[in-house]
């Protein structure tokens, strides 16, 4: 027998053991909902294989393995039979349309829901915004109990199960995401399952000198230990702490703390961390949320002589966590917040691990394209770093809460003759204003003083050259401006995958400096892009189609809706096409008898592509640009205004005629 064969063996003698003590324990819930019962039964031996695997693979060492395994399947059967019956019939849907996430109907939105709007009531107040806008997904940042003060924008969570009190309660959040379904509004939130705060209950019973939760995080005596793992550590934020360590007074001990001092990372080696996530994560899915964005996925391993950085462990761990949703909660989705090489991001998108993922390759590179004029980088690495796996899709955007780094391959920059520490360089000095002639008007986020490296803070609109133009009262920037802008959304909304809004950029918000004022956010530039919204100049500009900010809403607003007409934007194929002119980006999308091909001017200089590659890619000779109403002939070149996205579609004989 083989080792595979051993193993499998083996999960099917445990599930028959350990399946009469779930029937004991849960006896008298299994007989209140007997239909719930089989249910979870049901899914349960569907996917046991896959999760005993897994979970052995990863604690099977452990003396107290089978007791983990048997609570951990406890709370998997109590959440299943108290899932609200709104969720349940969710789930049927959801499972019977497995695409679903993959339509051209889908188009996202991301927000704080205090700088948005206030309170989670405030919210609801903005439901028809959201239909205006066309979104079918909305992720709100961070917003359960937090320390007060600095928080990392709220991503040092003191409780899982308690949201800010100046937001809301835990039932005004499920009451939002009922609403929301019944609005075909999908509720996106994020699972911070690398760390938690030094304030959540666990620290706390750490600090205590509880020895169980010390287990649940990484303390020192010395640094002997960390000293071994920073050989091998990058430093994540370098202007607010030196290394990945943090030593405690109060405790007399270092606790890893990769990102901030308040945020302590979970000791993922231990079966119990493991199990009171999936706790977390099973009452966070009841509240009605149909997308967890499983934040700082490449972390949540720790190895010596490594980065402890995109580790098989941490696969294993966000496969099981899918495995145990797949039982309790199958409308649940994964998506992954990956911000490394790009050959590692997509080592997370799978149907069995992440569905949707970030795409901070495409957001890269768009800007990239912006400061050279050139889109050869972005045209050969989409060649071959955008196609997924069947059953998954990107979620692609311009910019979101963080900040912008330029994670693009090194070997593809060389590929393109491109020097890529030095264009890194050029790019974070183009965009923080430094370089002649830039139009972007960000700021650095984390320079590192030793490295020279940086990221880069900046709201869309003051990235792509609107402040300056505004600031210098010059109406050709600003035409220039929104056209950056709208191309970019032209792209993003169909190149295939779920386009994703910062709220605010709808309507061009430019950078917020008041930020520096604030002592909890001054040493955090990214708050220079998360302004608070203004709602009565929100609401004017909604109005003033005439002014950049109304044009960038309004058209943005057509360029959604259009773009839920077309059938081909469905999941489909994304087929890149070299343009034969260096400033020109084209790609196909096909699907559901629909043949696209659009093409993108990263220029601010008027551009032209060859009609042969019109006729080959559009597989005729007369179409038709979806966005501006235009018809053209490949009988001609084809000609791009500066910074201008076309949507090539056929015309049928009949149009013609």
């Amino acid at each position: 027998m083989t080792d595979a064969q051993q193993l499998q063996h083996y999960s099917a003698q445990s599930l028959e053991r350990l399946w009469p003590r779930l029937e004991t324990t849960l006896r008298d819930e299994a007989n209140a909902a007997p239909a719930d019962w089989r249910t979870f039964e049901t899914r349960l031996r569907r996917e046991w294989n896959r999760l005993f695997e897994l979970l052995f693979g990863l604690y099977g060492s452990h003396y107290d393995f089978f007791y983990h395994l048997e609570e951990l399947l406890t709370a998997t059967a109590r959440s299943w039979l108290t899932r609200a019956s709104w969720l349940k019939q969710l789930d049927e849907r959801r499972s019977a349309t497995p695409e679903w996430f993959q339509s051209q109907q889908m188009v996202g939105g991301m927000c704080y829901v205090d700088l948005f709007a206030g309170t989670i009531q405030g919210l609801r107040e903005r439901l028809p915004l959201f239909k205006k806008l066309g979104l079918t997904y909305l992720h709100l940042m961070p917003l359960f109990e937090s320390p007060e003060g600095n928080s990392d924008g709220g991503y040092a969570i003191s409780s899982y199960r308690q949201i800010n009190p100046e937001l809301g309660t835990v039932a005004d959040l499920s009451e939002l995401a009922r609403e929301f379904q019944e609005q075909g509004i999908s509720l996106v939130l994020d699972f911070v399952f690398n760390h938690t705060s030094d304030e959540h209950e666990w620290a706390r019973r750490a600090q205590g000198g509880d020895p169980e939760y010390q287990q649940f995080y990484f303390l020192f005596p010395d640094r002997t230990i960390p000293d071994r793992y920073e050989q091998t550590l990058r430093e994540i934020f370098p202007t607010v702490r030196r290394g990945s360590f943090t030593w405690r007074e109060d405790i007399q001990r270092w606790v890893w703390t990769t990102f901030n001092s308040f945020q302590w990372d979970l000791n993922y080696a231990n079966p119990a961390v493991f199990r009171a996530m999936a706790g977390e994560m099973l009452f966070i899915a009841n509240l009605g949320v149909e997308f967890l964005r499983l934040d700082a996925v490449a972390f949540i391993w720790k190895r010596e002589g490594t980065s402890c950085e995109n580790q098989p462990e941490a696969h294993q761990i966000i496969q099981a966590f899918h495995s145990l949703a797949r039982i309790a909660a199958p409308a649940l989705l994964f998506k992954s917040e990956a911000i490394v090489h790009p050959d590692d991001v997509m080592s997370y998108i799978s149907p069995h691990e992440c569905q949707i993922s970030y795409n901070p390759l495409l957001m890269a590179l768009l800007w990239e394209s912006l400061a050279t004029t050139e889109v050869k980088l972005l045209d050969h690495s989409m060649g071959h770093r955008f196609r997924l796996p069947a059953g998954t899709a990107w979620v692609n955007y311009l910019r979101s809460h963080d900040d912008i780094g330029w994670t693009f391959d090194d070997n593809d920059a060389r590929w393109e003759w491109i020097d890529p520490v030095g264009h890194r360089s050029f790019l974070n000095q183009f965009y923080m204003g430094r370089f002649p002639g830039s139009f972007a008007r960000g700021v650095p986020f984390q320079e590192n003083p030793d490295t020279g490296d940086a990221r880069v803070s900046g709201t869309l609109a003051s990235l792509a050259g609107l402040e300056q133009a505004i600031q210098s009262g010059d109406e050709q920037q600003m035409d220039l401006a929104v056209r950056r802008i709208l191309m970019l959304y032209g792209i993003i909304l169909s190149i295939g995958g779920i386009p994703l809004i910062y709220l605010g950029d709808e309507v061009g918000t430019l950078n917020d400096y008041t930020y520096s004022t604030d002592p909890d956010k001054a040493n955090d530039s990214r708050w220079i892009h998360r302004p608070r919204i203004d709602w009565t100049w929100h609401r004017q500009v909604e109005k003033e189609i005439s002014s950049p900010h109304g044009k960038i809403f309004a058209e943005l607003t057509r360029l959604i809706a259009l773009r839920k007409q077309q059938p081909a934007i469905f999941d489909g194929e994304t087929e890149f096409v070299e343009t034969g002119n260096g400033h020109l980006f084209g790609y196909v999308r096909y699907g559901g008898n629909q043949r696209l091909f659009i093409v993108a001017n990263f220029s601010s200089q008027p551009q032209e592509m060859n009609a042969d590659l019109l006729r080959e890619y559009g597989t005729g000779y007369h179409f038709i640009d979806l966005i501006a109403g235009r018809t053209f002939s490949a009988e001609h070149i084809l000609r791009l205004e500066p910074y201008q996205c076309l949507w090539l579609e056929q015309e049928t004989a009949t149009t013609i005629n």
